[in-house]
């Protein structure tokens, strides 16, 4: 299975080095001089890397195939990729083994499928498409143990706990207190 480790930000400098959006706990295996990556797309590697650090607490590369800040240019947004097996850790996933599962609720009210996840500043989030009458819709799940407790890939299931209103099924429910307003008084002064 090909995994995604980091993504080709943008160019730093003129020499063709660029920094990493790592998609890896372990960037200094992954991104070790001499490893040669595989690129999504294909066509955009392999990538042998040339030169490693960090800066502002940023990982920057340097490839053996880029030699300018041109060519770095032309690879943001390219993925970086290698193949690996199944996770052995207890509590840790590859994308691709959260996707498909059934997102339930403590009850086992199903609420819809986890579509993808993504990775956001503050933390990861799961993709839930939820099924509505008025059509599917994406709801972000933050990927959290307090709203996401249980993982059973084996089952094929999260179970989430999620507060009021984070679910589009919950959106009929909410209710918004609107603010009491006071009617004016007005006197009749014989207008």
């Amino acid at each position: 299975m090909q995994l995604v480790v980091a993504r080709v930000g943008r160019a730093h400098g003129l020499k063709g080095e660029v920094a990493l959006d790592l998609r890896t706990d372990v960037p200094e295996e992954r991104f070790a001089v001499g490893a040669a990556l595989d690129t999504e797309p294909a066509s955009a590697g392999p990538l042998t890397i040339t030169g490693v650090r960090v800066h502002q607490e940023r990982w920057l590369v340097s490839f053996a195939q880029v030699a300018d800040r041109t060519a770095a240019e032309a690879l943001r947004g390219v993925e970086l990729v290698v193949e690996e097996d199944a996770s052995d850790e207890e509590d840790a996933w590859y994308p691709h083994e959260l996707q498909g599962l059934r997102a339930e609720l403590e009850d086992g009210t199903v609420v819809g499928e986890v579509v993808a996840l993504e990775h956001l500043p503050a933390h990861d989030v799961l993709v839930v498409r939820e099924p509505l009458d008025a059509g599917a819709v994406r709801t972000l799940v933050p990927f959290v143990r307090a709203i996401v407790p249980v993982v059973d890939v084996a089952g094929g299931r999260v179970v989430l706990t999620p507060p009021g209103g984070l679910l589009a099924r919950d959106a009929a429910a909410v209710v918004v207190d609107e603010p009491s307003v006071d009617p004016v008084e007005t006197r009749d002064e014989g207008r």
